[in-house]
């Protein structure tokens, strides 16, 4: 006869797929969540330089007025168009040190491509202090008036590129809480509670074996101890026959209790879940893969 209890191996199996599945959740969130953040902050450094490569062409224009009608500030003017030349190109081209890539998207490139000529305008004539003053102002007023409007566009664009990125890992950080809770359920219905209702039904057995011991059992052995001590002080062989007839009965009813306690943890036939069948062969795969390595 075999007796019931509860498989350990199953049970710590189970336990460890259940840890393992949130842990590997909990990461997988926190690495969408992280980059996220890092992809926030990489776009609004972005967004940032794109907005100072248009306050820059203003500050050029400001510097070229004061030149010519003002006291002329050289070194600033040299710094101004430096940076403005320098951010143009980080935009395009990417800066490891600032953690900017090189940029990809395509109407993006097109509207850099279409400010480039009104930059290399601005910064060919304003370059050359000594001839400023054979610079149309008018032409180079329209030449940076075109390049704030093209910059403006890049500003948009990028702004546009930013919510689109953010709103398609809003919807993959949606779809893994949605896969986690669904995760979560399956294993609540397939992992906890039939755990629980195995202790359930193995304390249920306990009792009744407690149940057993305490009344049926120690009953019967009282009663074979009164009928021992009554053998040793009875003469009249009718009455000891009748005596043993009774201890025969006792240790009849004995066995009985002594089956029904075993019977208590008899092992019964219960279908196999799915999920115990998927564990099992995936143990036995792997136990297999090590033999054959």
């Amino acid at each position: 006869m075999k007796i019931k209890f509860l498989n350990s191996n199953k049970i710590f199996r189970k336990y460890y797929l259940l840890v393992f599945t949130i842990v590997l959740l909990t990461i997988l969130i926190q690495s969408v969540v992280q980059y996220s953040l890092d992809k926030q902050k990489n776009m609004a450094s972005v967004l940032n330089m794109a907005g100072r490569q248009r306050m820059l062409s203003q500050l050029v224009m400001k510097n070229f007025y004061e030149c010519m009608y003002q006291t002329c500030d050289y070194s600033e003017m040299r710094i101004a168009l430096n940076k403005l030349e320098r951010t143009n190109k980080i935009l395009q081209e990417g800066n490891s040190e600032i953690k900017l890539a090189i940029l990809q998207d395509p109407e993006i490139q097109k509207t850099f491509k279409e400010l480039q000529p009104h930059l290399n305008y601005v910064l060919l004539n304003l370059k050359d202090f000594n001839n400023y003053n054979q610079i149309p102002i008018s032409k180079l007023k329209s030449e940076v008036e075109s390049s704030l409007v093209k910059m403006e566009t890049i500003v948009s664009q990028f702004q546009k590129v930013s919510e689109q990125e953010i709103n398609t890992l809003k919807i993959i950080e949606y779809e893994l809480a949605a896969l986690s809770l669904l995760i979560l359920l399956f294993e609540i219905f397939f992992i906890i509670n039939p755990a629980i209702r195995k202790i359930s039904v193995q304390n249920k057995k306990l009792k009744d074996i407690s149940w057993h011991q305490s009344h049926a059992f120690n009953s019967h052995m009282q009663n074979l101890r009164d009928l021992q001590h009554v053998l040793k002080i009875e003469k009249k062989l009718t009455n000891q026959q009748a005596l043993v007839d009774c201890v025969i009965d006792e240790l009849n009813d004995l066995e009985i209790v002594s089956k029904n306690m075993m019977k208590s943890l008899e092992e019964d036939t219960v279908e196999t879940s799915q999920l115990d069948t998927f564990l099992t062969k995936f143990s036995i795969s792997i136990k297999e893969n090590k033999t054959e390595v």
